[in-house]
């Protein structure tokens, strides 16, 4: 649920969604959500001084809160 939450905010933002990709890795108590886009649109996905990849992280954590785990929103290049 939270990863296609990342999946659909990302390929809003972004001028190639298609190169749009989020891993998920699920341990015990955390989940960690590697998102991954086309290098011409980090810009995009992390705004200025951080201000997107921020909301985004705050819109997963809410989300995730029902479900009593962290949930970590790594942007990779």
């Amino acid at each position: 649920m939270v990863k296609e939450l990342v999946e659909v905010i990302a390929k809003s933002l972004v001028d190639y969604p298609e190169e749009v990709v989020v891993v998920e890795t699920q341990t015990d108590r955390a989940i960690v959500l590697e998102l991954r886009v086309a290098q011409s649109d980090m810009g995009k996905v992390i705004g200025k001084q951080g201000r997107i990849a921020k909301a985004i992280r705050a819109v997963v954590k809410a989300a995730a809160s029902k479900e009593d785990k962290k949930v970590t929103v790594e942007i990779m290049q």
